[in-house]
């Protein structure tokens, strides 16, 4: 029949290791969430920066062709010269732009500063200064688009227009004499296209990134189960490797106790027959005899106590503890021992607690010439820890490090498998600590 304890702690692991399976997936999602938005923010900054370039030179090519084919041919002599009248064709050419919102305001400067025309008539004739990049424009260099709201001395009837497209382009009078046509636009324009643009190409980049998710989320789900598989088949070939060791365990203690030890007795029964019938001169020899013959049998009855544990689902682990104590006493060892009695752990669990305790234990009687040793079981919601400390003469940690005792070495594989911890530290002449450190399992609610 199938052991119900080890049963309901394989079903437990099982859970375990689904559920671990569910979180390294969903930490791959979320990951894989962040970077999205990591690189799409990034992405869209970038793309709306591109269409404000983009917009920025749509806006001079548009002014470039408004003063090369509209404005540069209707400026004379006469307007030059700021005669009546002058601007009158050219007031009839820019006034439906101006009427219809395309445009907002236009400036025409000539290279000493003055402004020869604007739609706006209170400005023709006044100088300001001109921009710092006037010079290379004038020379043949390429339009210069601005955004934001504008503050200029000559920027007067503009400052109350919130943001706009400030446009400056080159221009030739038909007398051939250079002139700057500066021309203001709504940002409406420039708005749109960057929206335009980030619509477009964010969705279709956001798409593209989670798909890769998705083709990556399979493989990603189909390793975390074979790293798993790994982990769960050797966390199995461990624990079957454990068991066996406690079969052979209580084999050994059972050959020890039913034909060793009790053919001891007999013979020490024989010893003490002899000794009463013998002789005076023998009397002592069968009397030291029977002594050495019953000090072996106490040994070896200790010794099956330790190599067959007790039932821990029956017994519970601090009473395990607590028994594990008494050969200490025996010795003139102090121990205190610090262990709650609802300590909540199931079978495997307080079997490795139990394992690193009587290593320990044994090692303090064999090798450390203690007066105290002090065991403490502690528990929370997150894991339990047991802590062993001896004011023995301790160890080199450099000279013998733990890794050199086949016992700790053996059962730290086995609770580091089980995905705890177990630490050994030392001092010469100040003792010996050990500290095993297991999570707690966290049962998986099921619908």
């Amino acid at each position: 029949m199938s052991n119900p304890a080890k049963t309901s702690s394989l079903d437990r692991t099982q859970s375990d290791e689904r559920s671990e399976v569910r979180s390294a997936v969903s930490r791959f999602i979320t990951v894989g969430v962040i970077a999205m938005v990591v690189i799409a923010l990034p992405a869209a900054l970038w793309v709306r920066a591109e269409s404000k370039s983009n917009a920025m030179d749509n806006a001079i090519q548009q002014a470039q062709r408004l003063a090369d084919y509209s404005i540069g041919p209707l400026i004379s002599n006469d307007l030059l010269a700021g005669l009546p009248g002058s601007t009158r064709r050219l007031d009839d050419r820019l006034a439906p732009r101006i009427s219809d919102g395309s445009m907002v305001r236009i400036k025409v400067w000539n290279s000493g500063g003055r402004i020869v025309y604007s739609d706006v008539p209170s400005l023709i004739g006044q100088v300001f200064d001109l921009p710092s990049f006037a010079p290379e424009l004038f020379a043949g260099g390429e339009g210069y688009a601005s955004l934001g709201v504008q503050d200029a001395a000559d920027d007067l009837h503009e400052s109350q227009s919130g943001e706009l497209v400030e446009v400056h382009v080159r221009t030739t009078a038909t007398n051939g004499q250079a002139l700057i046509v500066e021309a203001y636009f709504n940002d409406d324009g420039v708005r749109d296209e960057q929206n335009a643009l980030v619509l477009g190409l964010i969705p279709t980049f956001l798409l593209s990134l989670g798909a890769l998710q998705l083709a990556q989320l399979i493989p990603a789900i189909q390793l975390a189960r074979r790293i798993q598989g790994h982990q769960s088949t050797k966390r199995r070939l461990l624990q079957h490797a454990i068991d066996a060791s406690d079969l052979e365990r209580q084999r050994i203690a059972r050959d020890l106790h039913d034909e060793v030890i009790q053919d001891l007795a007999g013979l020490s029964y024989a010893l003490e027959a002899e000794e009463r019938h013998s002789t005076d001169e023998n009397r002592a020899l069968f009397a030291q005899a029977k002594a050495i013959l019953q000090k072996n049998v106490r040994t070896l009855r200790a010794m099956t106590t330790e190599l067959y544990p007790p039932d821990l689902a029956e017994l519970g682990l601090p009473a395990a503890l607590t028994r594990l104590a008494a050969p200490l006493l025996e010795r003139g060892i102090e121990v205190k021992l610090h262990i709650p009695p609802d300590c909540d752990l199931d079978r495997d669990r307080a079997a490795m607690f139990y394992r690193v305790a009587r290593e320990v234990l044994a090692n303090t009687v064999k090798h450390a010439k203690a007066g105290t040793l002090e065991l403490t079981l502690m528990q929370d919601a997150d894991r339990t820890i047991l802590l062993i400390h001896d004011n023995g003469c301790g160890f080199d940690m450099a000279a013998d490090a733990p890794e050199n005792h086949l016992g700790l070495r053996i059962m730290r594989d086995t609770i580091e498998v089980a995905g705890g911890s177990l630490e050994v530290r030392s001092w010469i002449g100040g003792g010996t600590s050990v500290m095993a450190t297991l999570n707690r399992v966290v049962p998986v609610q099921t619908r």
